[in-house]
């Protein structure tokens, strides 16, 4: 006996159910690459103008060169970065001059290209939005009117001209001060380059004498016979120019004491007295004051970002950012025994690059004439 109960008629067969929250089907889903044209409904939106196809075709090739501009532009500027590197003032120019060019193409190119895009592409939108009348209703301008007068009678500037004349006079000068503060912004005469790539321990005193060394805060001169103690350094600042800050920014020194067999090749030991040596603070990485000593191993610490300099060695750098030296300064004794600057810096403190290439070639320049 066959038992039919089980024979259950299947459904037929049919697409699953979109589950909401899905993308809708579609012939492709790809934003890159060829597509075949779909034909849509074009569904009119009220204030919006579609653009026309030809003026929209020529805004994209527009638009695509552009964007292929700035790409060959970001490209030239990483290109431009490896390539050209910095070593002294000539590369230097070369170098910004070819990342500024690129990287301006490649900003100018993407600018250009969406500028396209909106113009020439996308569709012109007509939208009005309704707003209710700004101004405001007579019986409210009229109190207001009534209120400022009222306030103006109260403070009494219109029936006490001498308080009147007197605020007009203080407040004519700050309309100035813009002006005057313009002059910051650049150099005011032609040797401001020169001035800050020297400093005033080139300068001699009035009574024609070499500046001599005399000590951060205290203002005392340094006898060579008293700084004899190997491992010692003083902050130190020249003489005249105690207070002056635009000065001390630029001219104050450490000097550290020696014992003769400690200093080696890289210090010039026509510029020490007794194993004396004076370097700029000045930190050639960004400025900071390089102040911190360590005896054993005649190293100058910046606090800033770790710049290691080695004292005994021309203040060679040996670890950390900074590109070059503390200058050295070359220093004597005068004939009462105290310690004096003989001239000024062979280059320029600090951590100004610009400065630094001008004034190497002024010495090759004077080199070449002598």
């Amino acid at each position: 006996m066959t038992d039919n109960n089980h024979d259950i008629e299947q459904p037929e067969e049919r697409a699953p159910k979109r589950v909401i929250g899905t993308p809708s089907p579609a012939t492709s889903t790809s934003l890159l690459g060829r597509e075949e044209p779909r034909k849509t409904d074009v569904v009119q939106v009220p204030g919006v103008v579609p653009q026309d196809e030809a003026t929209a075709r020529k805004g994209e090739r527009y638009a695509a060169l552009c964007f292929l501009v700035a790409f060959l532009g970001g490209i030239g500027f990483v290109v431009s970065y490896v390539v050209f590197q910095v070593g002294d003032i000539e590369k230097t120019q070369v170098s910004n001059l070819a990342l500024g060019g690129t990287l301006t193409l490649a900003l100018l190119g993407l600018a250009a290209g969406l500028t396209t895009w909106v113009r020439l592409v996308m569709p012109k939108y007509n939208l009005v939005q309704e707003r209710h009348a700004m101004a405001s209703d007579p019986a409210t301008r009229s109190y207001v009117a009534e209120t400022f007068l009222q306030g103006a009678n109260e403070s009494g500037i219109a029936k006490r001209p001498l308080l009147r004349r007197t605020l007009l006079a203080a407040a004519a000068p700050l309309g100035l001060a813009p002006l005057v503060l313009l002059r910051d912004l650049g150099p005011s005469h032609t040797n401001f380059p020169a001035k800050l790539r020297h400093t005033v321990w080139g300068e001699k005193t009035k009574d024609g004498q070499p500046r001599k060394l005399v000590v951060e805060g205290s203002g005392s001169p340094i006898r060579a016979a008293d700084f004899n103690s190997p491992g010692g350094i003083l902050s130190v600042v020249p003489e005249g120019y105690e207070h002056d800050l635009n000065a001390l920014a630029k001219a104050t020194l450490i000097l550290i004491k020696f014992r003769p067999e400690e200093l080696k090749s890289g210090t010039n030991l026509n510029w020490t007295h007794d194993g004396i040596v004076a370097y700029s603070k000045i930190c050639t990485h960004v400025g900071c004051p390089a102040a911190l000593y360590e005896q054993t191993t005649h190293h100058i610490l910046c606090p800033c970002h770790q710049s290691t300099f080695d004292a005994a060695d021309g203040a060679k750098v040996i670890f950390g950012p900074a590109a070059r030296p503390l200058p050295q300064l070359p220093i004597a004794v005068d004939n009462e025994g105290y310690l004096v600057a003989t001239a000024d810096f062979a280059v320029p403190v600090g951590p100004s690059f610009w400065e630094r290439g001008d004034a190497e070639a002024e010495v090759r320049e004077n080199g070449a004439q002598q």
